[in-house]
């Protein structure tokens, strides 16, 4: 491997495969003549193998457009329209002009040459790729944003079908029944179900069965193990609580029993990590099989909780808590070349999380499929919430949803058992499950918000389609994907998304729009401020609340700190107990025997200090899957950029980076927060610890006759000292960490969202490129493509989305 390709991995932000580059010893001339397999197999990742493909592609070009400039400015700027004097006249003069300005030749070269009779959106990426080239690599985070922008243009834009439904449905079964793969995803039992989201997608690349398995990171295991720590730690033994419960589940799936006995510093031992090393290193686990029965079979342990196995004395290791999402690609499917169908944990499962996961995914769904048991589907209440949170939660993305009875082949108790007979009961069962869930979905409010003929039911069967369309309607909805993938437009949106960056661009750098933006700021100022004082006073609150249960446990470690002297400093066995408290003092209060539970004498003196906050913790600091800290406060923070949209439309595309600016820093505060929350907590024990430091070096210079005694004693008198504040000195502490906690999260919000604002609408932007002629040759094809002789009032309006199926 030469520099020439680590340089460009680099410069291209594809630095971690510079590996795998390497190891295929890929030299400058190699790189150039990478195909799309040689491509996926070194970059496996979807994002990072298309911004590659896109940055080699635009090199290539531009490779060939300057080998050939000469021959291309006169074919194509300077038709044959003059004699070959007047040619070699215009040529000898643009030379002249390039020899002054390279950059200004090239862009006539790239972009006026493209100005033929029929515009292909092909090149329409050449312009963007050309313009993305053009904006300064500064450090200027909203041309970072732009060029972000261009780079998501080339990323396919698929149409994502959610399935839904409640454990045991046949979720999974329909999948494989729909795109014909009878082996695809594993089914079972109620005892094993599907655990982690599975996407489905086609490989268009090769003719394998691949998955790519992506891990939670080792800082969110973590995290969630300190969290259930806490709560065991806490919990009332004899009370079931459900998020205990489910992390139980997965430690359980993940350890064996071995969790139990194991300290969370244990648990994150690499050992337990060895036969997935990429989870170690945070990359995907890529399998690929011949087979999808052979995929399968692979997968399980990443995808399935199967409680009966766990039963056997043989130990098995299940990795499924550690996976994010699981993407299954499937060859040669063309019911899925635009398409990709989610598999979710069920929805009602009493494992909480799994709840949680297709309710955060339903919102991104343009088809949503509700699969329920054709027993009961109009009377199950969980199909019903589904449809309900698809309205709430989707903001307008749903177009269609589909109610999928499943099982309708399954008939019981029948008196005629021909097949005459059988067909005619299933057909009576179908129609009146079909007019049951119609009059059900009637009934609802939620039927506004959808368009006319969105709702559609489907009866379909537990086995393959061999049955007649009366029985079995999976042939409908393979023809509704098939619908899904013909309107998909990919060259619409593409052209439609460049034509709104650069028509947004070229606005950005009009001083009339930049004299419009004062008014832009000062709304969004008073946002800021209105925002912020909804963060603020929730904090404050929360403070207080705090300061209230310290002060009560101030009191109370007072008045029992003498219980838990003598618990600890004179236990029921005494035998030999001189060198376990020697052994104690001389390591700052915590001695760990060979036998028995760890002495830690400043806990257990923090002990009523720390219970008195337990309940309030709980619920200021979440678990981040629900709410995230500081009971959520942190996401509410949310300026109104929609409506400013709609009264500035001159300045979208800096209010819509503003929205990124701002998701970006409430993400990063809620990171911080979450690692932050550890230490406070833990405040408490470390100040009592170090005012106890005094205690210990005095009691461990107790020596001879009566050592015993006269630590014991020196201890139990420097804790009755009535002049002693340590417990008002942790309580201070600790609360001083929280508010700071509370002013510098305020700070970071406020500073970095006046900051985006200076930059994306207050700063100068004559750094951005003129695109005048870039934004004529891209509205020439967009045209073109709608139909429309005049668009100009789709310049600020979002992209048109998909084409409705038939």
């Amino acid at each position: 491997m030469d520099d020439f390709v680590r340089n460009k991995l680099s410069e291209w932000g594809l630095s971690e495969w510079i590996e795998r580059f390497e190891d295929e010893e890929i030299d400058e001339e190699i790189f150039h003549c990478l195909d799309d397999k040689e491509i996926a197999n070194l970059i496996p990742k979807i994002g990072p193998r298309s911004i590659f493909k896109t940055k080699l592609k635009f090199l290539q070009k531009e490779q060939n457009t300057t080998n050939q400039e000469t021959v291309c400015f006169d074919a194509q700027v300077w038709p044959s329209t003059s004699d070959s004097r007047d040619k070699g006249k215009r040529k000898l003069d643009l030379q002249g002009e390039s020899s002054k300005s390279p950059s200004r030749k090239r862009r006539h070269d790239i972009v006026t040459g493209l100005h033929l009779e029929k515009i292909n959106p092909s090149d329409v990426k050449i312009v963007m790729r050309y313009v993305n080239e053009r904006i300064p690599n500064q450090e200027n985070r909203f041309n970072k944003f732009l060029k972000t922008k261009i780079n998501d243009l080339e990323t396919d834009k698929r149409e994502l079908v959610g399935v839904f439904g409640k454990t045991g449905a046949g979720k999974s079964s329909l999948i494989n029944a729909v795109i014909r793969e009878k082996n695809l995803l594993p089914s079972g039992s109620v005892s094993a179900c599907t655990s982690v989201m599975i996407k489905v997608e086609a490989n268009m690349l090769n003719s394998k069965y691949e998955a790519e398995i992506e891990f939670i990171t080792k800082e969110e295991l973590e995290e969630e193990l300190w969290y259930f720590k806490f709560l065991w730690d806490n919990a009332d033994q004899d009370e079931e609580d459900d998020d205990a419960g489910d992390t139980t589940e997965k430690l359980s799936a993940l350890y064996g029993e071995e969790w139990k006995n194991k300290s969370l510093e244990n648990l994150m031992d690499n050992k337990y990590f060895s036969d997935i090393p990429e989870f170690l290193r945070s990359k995907s686990k890529i399998f690929t099989c011949e087979s999808a029965k052979e995929l399968s079979a692979k997968l399980v342990k990443y995808t399935r909780s199967d409680l009966k196995d766990r039963d056997s004395t043989e130990v098995k290791r299940w990795y499924w808590p550690l996976v994010k999402c699981v993407t299954v690609r499937v060859p040669g499917n063309d019911l899925l070349q635009h398409v990709t169908l989610v598999d979710l944990p069920g929805n009602g499962d009493r494992n909480k999380s799994r709840d949680e996961m297709w309710k955060a995914v339903v919102g991104r769904c343009s088809t949503v499929w509700i699969v329920t048991d054709i027993n009961r589907a109009a009377a199950e209440k969980e199909p019903w919430e589904i449809l309900k949170i698809a309205n709430s939660r989707n903001g307008g993305v749903c177009q269609f949803i589909h109610f999928i009875c499943t099982k309708s082949d399954l008939i019981e108790d029948s008196d005629d058992h021909s097949a005459a007979g059988v067909r005619a009961l299933i057909l009576k069962r179908n129609n009146q499950a079909k007019e049951e869930v119609n009059k059900e979905f009637s009934k609802l409010k939620v039927k506004k918000h959808f368009r006319d003929n969105c709702f559609k039911v489907f009866t379909v069967s537990s086995k393959e389609t061999h049955l007649s369309p009366d029985e079995t309607e999976i042939p409908k909805l393979q023809q509704f994907l098939q619908h899904l993938n013909d309107c998909h437009s990919e060259t619409l949106n593409y052209v439609s998304g460049a034509y709104e960056i650069l028509s947004l661009i070229q606005r950005a750098r009009c001083r009339e729009v930049a004299d419009k933006t004062t008014n832009v700021c000062t709304d969004l100022e008073e946002d800021i401020r209105h925002e912020l004082e909804k963060v603020r006073k929730p904090m404050e609150e929360a403070c207080n609340a705090f300061e209230k249960c310290l002060s009560k446990g101030v009191e109370k470690s007072k008045s029992s700190c003498e219980r838990v002297l003598k618990s600890v400093l004179h236990p029921v066995s005494g035998c030999a107990f001189h060198k376990t408290l020697r052994s104690v003092v001389e390591n700052n209060g915590t001695f760990k025997p060979k036998i028995g539970k760890q002495i830690n004498l400043n806990a257990e003196i923090a002990a009523c200090l720390t219970d008195s906050i337990n309940e309030e913790f709980l619920k200021t600091f979440p678990n981040e899957k629900k709410c995230g800290p500081f009971n959520g406060v942190i996401n509410m923070f949310a300026l109104d950029t929609k409506r400013l949209i709609e009264k500035h439309k001159d300045v979208k595309l800096q209010l819509i980076f503003l929205k990124t600016e701002e998701e970006q820093i409430k993400t990063l505060l809620n990171k911080i927060i979450r690692v932050y929350k550890k230490t406070i907590y833990s405040d408490l024990t470390t100040t009592i610890e170090e005012n106890m430091q005094e205690c210990y070096e005095k009691a461990a210079e107790k020596r001879g006759h009566n050592s015993l005694k006269n630590m014991r004693n020196s201890i139990e008198k420097y804790v009755r000292d009535p002049k002693n504040t340590m417990f008002e000195q942790a309580k201070d502490f600790m609360l001083s960490q929280l508010r700071c906690l509370k002013e510098y999260s305020l700070k970071i919000l406020e500073e970095t969202m006046q900051k985006s604002i200076e930059m994306s609408l207050r700063t100068d932007c004559d750094s951005l490129p003129d695109v005048t002629v870039e934004l004529e040759t891209v509205k020439k094809c967009y045209h073109e493509l709608r139909g429309s002789p005049d668009e100009e009032t789709l310049i600020c309006a979002d992209p048109p989305g998909p084409a409705a199926a038939p």
